[in-house]
């Protein structure tokens, strides 16, 4: 068995709504039933015992090993605790190759599955080991690595619930919510709206505490020590017991309580230095350690926070208790579990040396063992949710706290005896102001409720209602797809929103080109639902951006479909057929939002059939508005767009706008029917999305299919009283467009200069010049520089087969390189000839055909 071309599919595909991971794997004959292989599924069995059971697979009535993998990256996944569900085994036309799919939650726990499932393979097939424990713990510890941590987890989480789209931005936990204009960005628990100098102040323990107390919320009073002498004289200055502690430091890290001896406070100052060298002696309150968390305007969760501790038995010693302790399957070594492992260091030995008690004393019954001073839960300390007994002048004082600092997401840290009464009842005080305060005790509290503070810092973000998601529309067909995008762009634009557009000339935004070339992939996408000055998205949704990496969106408002027609491209990629192409294009109908709309073209029936797979409303479109599918749809009282009386007509039920085609410059008075298949695309597109009909009329009056606007989509240019019409057709269905919109020009003589795409098969390259020798007297072939892995000639060749026996054409010509074609092909005109120009290189051509006009 061999795997190749694995994939990570990013976004809704070809095969299924979540992200997985593609492979392509090659079988032996053996291989493709694995029942005549002896012995090997009982020792596949006998290593990887929760392997799903095997089904035969298709026409082969058997269960092949590309199956046998897929279920065991499946499943072992699974058995690592990652939520995964979905994986397929498809065969291909080629016998014993299959495309194996996936799921996977973390892209690269995916893929090492995949690689430790093909070892599984190997191993039961050789008869050797396989270490399962090991596999799953590899696929543990790089979930646990990559994988968003609980705090972050949870505001993202809370963000799928109200259906807002997100993106890690980073392997960390810098995150975006929504799209374009709309975004916000998190880091953890930090808004992007949290200043940088709010964070600042919140480090600042000293400048924290001087603002809050002129602010009239209770502190403990103290300052910066210079050294273990100067520490000394402010303990004394402030009154024993004090706290030492880092003035900048973070999750408890440095920080010694209840100091009342000279020997303690220099082992607490020197402890502090290891962390920061600025280090600030303060007064020591007695009392719990709770923790209140701020979001905005109000006060949303509370914990007491208990420092790290073990009971004792009269049996077992300190350490041994806190091994037991850290048995827990809900504390881990990081921050990726509810609670942190307790740890047995120096200041663990230390805390335990005060009490009398060293790592191997055995401890009374009932006796508690501190083994820290600080309850901080990255130190191993426990939480208690309290949330319901803050008394209000506390919870008022947390949130002046925060507004004082400046922080929209705030930790309040108060020590108190109670949190059931003021603070300045009971000689209490707030003692830290936290920047992106951890949430974990929030969310997984050791002992009460908990509380659902993610979903408040997305409420914190989004108003009710709003899914930070701007419109989006993605268009996809064999022809015509980048006209569509164009117009529909327009459109968005017209109505004033700054629109973001993709297609195969490039990426721009509001007008402006930021990126060139074949841009219609999902990447290019990606970028452009990232740009803060996007209010709405137009993405040409090309075929191979979908199969490599599906769609850069989870859901869109719109979904266009042209056309399908007699395909293109087939026989690359496994789409070997018109029926795999309209599965494969219905990938974007298919991810239509409930509330939005898919445009269908009615009269292709592999388009119309698409309905059926939309989740939201569809919109057909057609000319004839008496074709069956119109008919019925309109009948039902659904939205049809289409032409009667030389107008552009909307209609559903009652309602009905109409705009006259004469005032659409890009159909040419509706003389060019495929720009008007186009246009009534574009506009059912423009009424998905709830643009009003003037701005909508406007826009299409505007729309000039220009080179510098359309390039390379029927750009007509003048020559010495001939007509040039440069198009980038390139498959038959558009080619026979071409000719039908050509047909309805006045011409003496018709030429036209074609090349074509050597990744077509033999006779879609044929057909092209089969429809053209019908249409056209002169006929010149020349080979482009890229063949696409054809022979040199070789395209030609094809292209000069398809014009034998041709009606109308009477003078073939051969040529080596696009410009010299259309030189000889401007050379030949004369007034009131036409000729089409079939470029390849888009932007070069159309420059050296103006070039070639201005100079006339």
């Amino acid at each position: 068995m061999e795997v190749s071309r694995v994939r990570a599919l990013r976004g809704p595909n070809l095969w299924s709504h979540d992200t997985a991971v593609e492979a392509i794997v090659s079988c032996t004959t053996q291989e493709l039933d694995i029942a005549q292989l002896p012995g090997f599924e009982a020792r596949l069995r006998a290593r990887f015992p929760q392997l799903s059971p095997l089904q035969p697979l298709g026409n082969y009535n058997a269960a092949p090993m590309a199956q046998v993998l897929e279920l065991a990256a499946l499943g072992l996944q699974a058995q690592a605790g990652c939520p995964v569900t979905f994986s397929r085994t498809t065969p291909t036309l080629e016998t014993g190759i299959f495309q194996v799919v996936v799921e996977y939650s973390e892209e690269a726990v995916g893929r090492l599955a995949l690689e430790l499932a093909q070892q599984l393979c190997r191993a039961a097939l050789d008869d050797a080991p396989f270490d399962l424990a090991g596999a799953l713990h590899q696929l543990q510890e790089l979930d646990e690595d990559v994988r968003l941590g609980p705090s972050t987890g949870a505001i993202v989480n809370a963000a799928v619930a109200r259906n807002i789209p997100f993106r890690r931005l980073t392997e960390g936990s810098l995150v975006t919510f929504g799209w374009g204009s709309k975004q916000r960005k998190i880091q953890a628990a930090e808004m992007d709206g949290t200043s940088a100098i709010a964070e600042a102040i919140a480090q600042d323990k000293e400048l924290t505490k001087k603002l809050l107390d002129s602010a009239g919320v209770p502190v403990p009073h103290g300052r910066v020590a210079i050294d273990a002498d100067d520490a000394w004289a402010a303990a004394c200055e402030i009154g024993l017991p004090v706290v030492v502690k880092p003035k900048d430091g973070n999750q408890g890290k440095g920080v010694t309580v209840n100091v009342t001896t000279r020997e303690q406070l220099t082992a607490g100052f020197l402890a502090a230095q290891e962390f920061r060298d600025d280090i600030l002696v303060e007064r020591y309150l007695p009392g719990h350690d709770f923790r209140l968390l701020v979001i905005g305007n109000k006060m949303v969760a509370a914990a007491r926070r208990d420092p790290p501790q073990v009971v004792g038995d009269g049996q077992h010693t300190v350490r041994e208790l806190v091994d037991q302790v850290n048995l827990d399957p809900r504390r881990g070594s990081g921050h990726a579990t509810s609670l942190t492992k307790i740890r047995f260091d120096d200041i663990a030995l230390a805390s335990l040396a005060k009490q009398g008690y060293v790592a191997e004393s055995v401890p009374p019954v009932g006796q508690r063992v501190i083994l820290r001073n600080n309850a901080n839960l990255s130190t191993g300390g426990s939480a208690t949710d309290v949330t319901v007994d803050v008394h209000p002048e506390v919870a008022a004082r947390a949130v002046a706290a925060a507004h004082m600092v400046g922080l929209d997401i705030c930790g309040v840290d108060v020590v108190s005896e109670s949190i059931l009464k003021p603070l300045e009842e009971q000689n209490a005080g707030i003692v830290e102001v936290n920047a992106a305060p951890g949430l974990r005790m929030h969310l997984a509290p050791s002992f009460g409720k908990p509380r659902p503070v993610g979903e408040a810092i997305i409420a914190a973000m989004f108003a009710e209602g709003d899914d930070g998601r701007i419109p989006v529309v993605a268009v996809t067909g064999t022809n015509g797809k980048t006209t569509t995008v164009r117009l529909i762009a327009h459109l968005l634009t017209t109505s004033g929103l700054r629109t973001g557009m993709t297609n195969t000339d490039g990426v721009y935004i509001e007008g402006r080109q930021i990126d060139s070339g074949d841009c219609s992939g999902p990447r290019s996408a990606r970028n452009v639902l990232l740009h803060p000055d996007v209010d709405a998205a137009v993405f040409e949704t090309a075929r191979g951006g979908m199969l490599r990496e599906g769609l850069a969106f989870d859901r869109c408002q719109v979904a266009v479909v042209t056309n399908i027609g007699a395909g293109d491209h087939l026989g690359l990629n496994y789409i070997t057929t018109v029926e795999d192409l309209a599965v494969l294009k219905r990938v974007i109908v298919q991810n239509v939002a409930d509330s939005g709309v898919a445009v269908l073209n009615a009269t292709d029936p592999a388009v119309a059939r698409m309905a059926k797979n939309c989740s939201g409303t569809v919109t057909f479109f057609a000319a004839d508005k008496t074709h069956p599918v119109m008919a019925t749809h309109r009948a039902q009282g659904n939205r049809v767009v289409y032409v009667e009386d030389g107008n552009l007509v909307a209609a559903q039920g009652k309602e009905r706008h109409e705009i006259a085609l004469s005032q659409v410059p890009i159909t040419r008075n509706g003389a060019i029917g495929f720009q008007v298949d186009n246009v009534m695309a574009s506009l059912a597109a423009a009424w998905a999305v709830g643009l009003d009909w003037k701005t909508i009329a406007l826009g299409l009056k505007t729309f000039a299919n220009e080179a510098d606007n359309a390039p390379g989509r029927f750009n007509v240019f003048d020559y010495k009283g001939a007509t040039l019409i440069a198009d980038y057709g390139h498959n038959p269905d558009a080619i026979l467009a071409l000719v039908q919109a050509v047909e309805s020009m006045p011409a003496k003589r018709r030429s036209v200069v074609i090349s074509g795409a050597g990744d077509r098969r033999d006779e879609d390259i044929r057909q092209q010049t089969e429809i053209l020798g019908a249409a056209f007297d002169d006929v010149l072939l020349y080979q482009d520089q890229c063949q696409r892995g054809r022979a040199d000639g070789e395209v030609v060749a094809l292209l000069r087969q398809g014009l034998n026996g041709a009606k109308r054409t009477s003078h073939i010509d051969e040529i080596n390189g696009e410009f010299v074609a259309i030189d000889k092909a401007l050379a030949r005109l004369n007034e009131g000839d036409l000729c089409l120009i079939l470029i390849d290189q888009v932007e070069e051509a159309l420059a050296h055909i103006a070039r070639r006009v201005a100079e006339a």
